[in-house]
């Protein structure tokens, strides 16, 4: 399984940012003998400038110094949350004061190596971090395209849906209304604004046409379609789901 995981972070790309020339080439070399791929800067502000290039969706975590010149490691980590990056941030820092571990980590790093540190540590604490990522981003896509309401599940990437395990099937219009709910529980949508959302502005016709694949829906998915727990009606209003 280790061997798997590992080769799994393979050409996974990291950003070094360390001034001390020794040290950055001694943890670059140290980082692409295990297989990683990486960019290498001595300063906050060379690093940011490759950060704020689109080659920043490649990189899978930052090591950065606090000690830089121009823009210290703290001022780099702030910007970096600043611009809704959340790419995994590890610190090297001399500084061994908690006070100094604490601020790195306030300030949006995700980890707090002090030097000196062991090369086997470090690698260890990267790969860990990087793993971390990874998993954290698969499940960000995966709630992206199922949705999820106590037995009801939603597959949009397969136009499917389950209710209780069980295989529903549902008109293109009756997915799309349901969607509309679950990707907005606890709403109140009037049928006014359904009918704009769901058959478009231009629809000829009423509202009783929300009505009727509201109910079409209950009888499909609730237990007692008189009696919803979920697809509700709310009087002088419309519909909320949840």
């Amino acid at each position: 399984m280790a061997i798997k995981d590992h080769k799994s972070l393979q050409d996974s790309r990291i950003l070094l940012v360390e001034d001390d020339k020794s040290i950055r080439l001694t943890v670059s070399e140290t980082l692409s003998s295990e297989g990683f791929k990486v960019s290498s800067f001595k300063d906050g502000l060379s690093a940011l400038d490759f950060i704020n290039n689109d080659i920043k969706k490649d990189v899978d975590l930052i090591i950065l110094d606090l000690m830089l010149p121009g823009l210290n490691g703290l001022e780099l980590c702030r910007k970096i949350r600043n611009d809704e990056d959340y790419t995994p941030i590890l610190i090297l820092s001399a500084k061994d004061n908690e006070s100094d571990r604490v601020l790195g980590l306030e300030v949006g790093a995700d980890d707090y190596l002090t030097k000196p540190f062991g090369l086997n540590e470090l690698i260890a604490r990267s790969r860990a971090l990087i793993r971390r990522s990874k998993r954290n981003k698969k499940y960000i896509e995966k709630s992206k395209t199922v949705l999820e309401f106590n037995h009801i599940k939603m597959f949009l990437e397969e136009c499917r849906v389950t209710s209780f395990d069980r295989e529903i099937t549902l008109s293109p219009k009756e997915f799309k209304l349901l969607e509309l709910f679950m990707k907005n529980p606890k709403r109140v949508w009037s049928r006014d604004l359904i009918l704009e959302k769901i058959w478009e502005i231009d629809f000829i016709g009423d509202t009783k046409t929300v009505d009727v694949h509201v109910r079409w829906l209950r009888e499909k998915l609730e237990e007692d379609p008189s009696a919803p727990k979920f697809l509700k009606t709310v009087r002088g209003f419309g519909y909320k789901f949840g």
